[in-house]
């Protein structure tokens, strides 16, 4: 039996368990990811792995944040995404959008943060000096929960900034003329940005205050539904990926591949890998992450976003927004 007929008799069996029509058989789909962004599943990617195992034709699509991600599994147009920020996701989903977790991308306090020019003299110490500043953030991102519950901490009320919304390569190729105050964003970004100014708070300093920095893969849930082992299969490539990398022997051979399929130098891409923490599967499933962990913790993003009034509701429960079925088959697989 082909692994294509196979794939079609999972699907359609699924389809039937579920008292649903069986779903036809995908053989192209759309993913997206970020460039200057570098993870072990670029390798898997790079080496056409994904398409190899998955029996299926992949169109990587690049994004500047996730928000524009959750537009474009909105429209259709993609059919996963892979490291979409956790409040695009809420925000998403609080308004009504039918996207799904269905794995932890990655874990980054240290990659995503908010950047005030040098010359102004601005530290934890003297926040409240950012009064009347103007700051570009990319709205719904991570780095807009961050900004927002790091201005509450120093007591800085976000209406007296001027805020414009920017994507961070936007945002800090603004910066570096001296036409912002202060940036937020991650990656690439985010190391041009302190080029030109200094974090107010560290990684560690950010997690002390609850302030968590995590990705996650995401999918419509129409997807997930219909197309259960596809999507297991593709976990399974990311999570054997992430298992290389974090192992630590194959690192000096994957390092060239996922630089350039980042658009980064070798030095830059290690120093950002650097940063992250890809949990394993098991850690994934755990109470830390999406056994409650995630679930509390997009409830308290959707509260801040509520109040600061990016979001005109939260949802009652986020329990429904996770599906962990294709992550417990990778993980058997």
């Amino acid at each position: 039996m082909t692994k294509l007929n196979k794939l079609k008799g999972a699907v359609a069996g699924f389809a039937l368990l579920a008292g649903a029509q069986a779903a036809h058989a995908m053989d192209e789909i759309t993913v997206a990811y970020f460039l200057e962004w570098p993870m072990p599943f670029q390798y898997a990617k790079a080496m056409g792995t994904y398409e190899e195992e998955m029996g299926v034709k992949i169109n990587w699509r690049a994004f500047d944040t996730g928000t524009a991600m959750s537009a474009a599994m909105a429209s259709g147009d993609v059919q996963l995404s892979v490291s979409q920020g956790v409040p695009p996701f809420v925000v998403a989903t609080s308004a009504g959008q039918d996207i799904q977790i269905v794995d932890v991308a990655v874990s980054y306090s240290e990659n995503d943060n908010c950047v005030v020019r040098t010359d102004l003299e601005i530290d934890k110490t003297n926040a409240a000096e950012l009064a009347g500043k103007k700051v570009a953030v990319p709205i719904g991102t991570a780095a807009h929960y961050g900004f927002l519950r790091q201005m509450a901490h120093f007591g800085v009320d976000v209406a007296s900034l001027e805020v414009v919304d920017m994507a961070p390569p936007d945002a800090a190729a603004a910066f570096a003329q001296g036409n912002l105050d202060m940036a937020c964003g991650w990656g690439g970004a985010l190391r041009r940005m302190k080029e030109s100014g200094n974090v107010l708070l560290t990684g560690a300093e950010k997690e002390e205050l609850g302030i968590l920095v995590f990705d996650v893969t995401s999918a419509p849930a129409n997807f997930a539904a219909e197309q259960p082992e596809l999507l297991a299969k593709f976990l399974k490539i990311t999570a054997d990926a992430n298992t290389m990398w974090n192992e630590g022997s194959k690192q000096a051979e994957m390092l060239p591949v996922i630089a350039k399929d980042a658009g980064m130098d070798e030095t830059a891409t290690a120093e950002t890998l650097a940063t992250f923490i890809f949990p394993s599967v098991e850690e994934q499933l755990s109470a830390k992450w999406l056994g409650g962990g995630a679930q509390e913790f997009m409830q308290g993003v959707a509260a801040v976003f509520v109040d600061a009034g990016s979001i005109p509701a939260a949802l009652p429960s986020y329990d429904g927004t996770v599906n962990t079925g294709a992550l417990k088959a990778a993980g058997g697989m």
